[in-house]
């Protein structure tokens, strides 16, 4: 045999585009995507986010259409983000517990619309409700005490579940939050509303966007490290993975995502749950700054980002080009 011919065998399968699709080892479908959704008080209303090119807050009427649009093409969940007005944050947040609260309002009215013809993911973590923009409940000092935060992150989950809400997602990073969550949902006669936590949620300054779309950026009293993730730790993440898993999270969440995909890599390879990644504000918003400045064509940037969250293990991507590279997807 001439020895060029086993050197060349990996070039002859790139040749023609039938052949590429055939040994493709990773698929990106438009059931990977779960779409996150910004929601504002009022009617006809639609707002868009300065810091995220293309993305808007929506009133529960105009976010209708969106899910909608979402069903259409195939993405199979959403993810809701309320933006609380001024006058219903508080110290204690409580809005987060009112079943009239914007999550509770949108959730209900999807399921009046659609039935169970798409997910519902909420978001569980206390910033779009507190005056001082931190995701738990601050002690006298100022300091995010975990366990008082537990019984309100208990109380928020559940009133989701009781509007219909089909994953509860954890983003607060308060120790033993899954645990406590589980058990009331147990107990609340919700055994089959999933929690997908946000179990390696890192101290990130890609977060920036999403803050002014939910309206706790100009709020935020200092800053998330005392709970969130060092970004220098990897062995920090996976203890705390494994916690949550314990604890009964029916998959995990890193964020972000780019910039963590060895994070993701290691959750893939380590624990037998589904792995999510979250496309943040920060990533979003670079990808469009590129674009407007040349850099690049949006739908090859935005693919193969999509592809290396794929290619590092995840089971999905929350993204808000979900419907973007869904298009695109359906060809």
């Amino acid at each position: 045999m001439h020895p060029s011919f086993p050197s060349t065998r990996l070039r002859r399968t790139r040749t023609h585009d039938w052949s590429r699709r055939l040994h493709r080892e990773n698929v990106l479908a438009p059931a990977d995507l779960i779409w996150p959704l910004f929601v504002i008080d009022g009617e006809g209303a639609e707002q868009p986010v300065a810091s995220l090119p293309g993305v808007s807050r929506w009133s529960v009427d105009l976010l209708l259409e969106r899910v909608g649009e979402a069903i259409e093409l195939g993405i199979p969940c959403i993810a809701l983000f309320p933006n609380t007005p001024a006058d219903r944050r508080s110290d204690a947040a409580e809005e987060a517990w009112s079943p009239d609260n914007l999550t509770c309002r949108a959730v209900r009215a999807i399921r009046e619309r659609y039935g169970d013809a798409i997910g519902i993911m909420c978001d569980v973590a206390l910033d779009p409700y507190t005056s001082h923009g931190h995701d738990g409940l601050l002690d006298d000092s100022g300091y995010v005490a975990n366990d008082i935060t537990l019984d309100a992150l208990v109380r928020q989950a559940l009133n989701q579940a009781q509007a219909g809400a089909d994953i509860i997602a954890p983003s607060d990073m308060m120790d033993g939050r899954v645990g406590a969550i589980r058990q009331a949902l147990e107990e609340g006669g919700h055994a089959n509303v999933q929690i997908m936590s946000y179990a390696a949620k890192y101290a990130s300054a890609f977060y920036g966007p999403f803050r002014d779309a939910v309206g706790s950026g100009d709020r935020l009293k200092g800053d998330k490290r005392t709970y969130q993730l060092d970004p220098a730790n990897s062995d920090e993440a996976m203890r705390e993975i494994a916690m949550d898993i314990a604890e009964g999270a029916d998959s995990v969440m890193v964020k972000p995502g780019l910039a963590y995909l060895d994070i993701i890599r290691m959750a893939h390879d380590r624990f037998d749950v589904p792995v999510f990644a979250y496309q943040v504000s920060g990533e979003f918003a670079l990808v469009e700054a590129g674009v407007a400045a040349g850099v690049g064509d949006r739908e090859a940037l935005v693919m193969e980002k999509l592809l290396a969250f794929k290619r590092a293990g995840c089971a999905g991507i929350l993204t808000y080009y979900a419907p973007f590279a869904a298009r695109v997807l359906h060809g």
